[in-house]
């Protein structure tokens, strides 16, 4: 048996037709030419926990296959082997960073490793790939930032939020409502000083997420611009 068995042997044909609905693969969408055999995630953890001792070639070699799948669970098994090799692990992610590409693929990898890597170090190259052309890269650079929140470090998530607040994308728009909000759970303040700095310049949508977890009568004021400025301290 291989892993590659054990995937193939788990597909279901009525899931794959869910999943190709789901993410969008028709022409034209954000998911155009990704390919689905129906596996569920959990089924996926379980495969990639099996596999967890995989090479990096195997890895790689899953991860530039066209099947979702294969990459979701090529990915999970990197998560498992970030812990004892942090730097080869998200060496070997940033490499092969063409084939993370699909919204799930990206916010179940990127807060893990490179989120998990940069944490104590540069993050110049958030910045960099916030700037690309590419939508998944885009994402990486804004989802990373999750690891960071999670240690009451918002910092780069504002910086991050800002360079990509002018991207037309829904998706791109999503994810920087995603992380403002689980800003706000860490601290509300600092989320509203962010909101009411770039609030002209904020995409409905990223607004909308944002301020998702804030009081009726606050959402409001959010909504029809009614709010009152206040002061608050923006250092994290």
């Amino acid at each position: 048996m291989s892993i590659q068995s054990d995937l193939d042997n788990a597909g279901s044909k009525e899931q794959a037709l869910i999943q190709n609905r789901f993410f969008k693969t028709g022409k034209g969408h954000y998911g155009e030419g990704d390919l689905f055999i129906g596996i569920r995630v959990p089924e996926q953890r379980l495969i990639a926990s099996t596999y967890k001792d995989l090479s990096l070639k195997e890895i790689e070699e899953l991860l530039k296959n066209p099947i979702h799948e294969y990459r979701l669970t090529a990915l999970l098994i990197l998560i498992n082997q970030f812990k004892k090799h942090p730097k080869e692990v998200y060496e070997f992610y940033m490499k092969n960073l063409k084939y993370v590409n699909n919204w799930d693929l990206v916010d179940a990898s990127a807060p893990k490793i490179t989120g998990a890597y940069l944490f104590d170090k540069d993050k110049t190259i958030l910045s960099k790939l916030a700037k690309s052309s590419n939508l998944w890269e885009k994402r990486v650079a804004i989802v990373s930032t999750y690891y960071f929140i999670q240690k009451n470090h918002f910092t780069a998530t504002f910086k991050i939020a800002e360079l990509l607040l002018s991207d037309k994308h829904d998706l791109i728009h999503k994810a920087i409502g995603w992380m403002l909000r689980e800003v706000g759970k860490k601290d509300q303040h600092q989320l509203e000083a962010f909101l009411q700095k770039n609030y002209n310049k904020l995409p409905r949508t990223t607004l909308r997420y944002a301020i998702e977890r804030f009081d009726e009568k606050k959402r409001k004021q959010y909504l029809n611009n009614t709010f009152t400025s206040q002061h608050v301290i923006t250092s994290s």
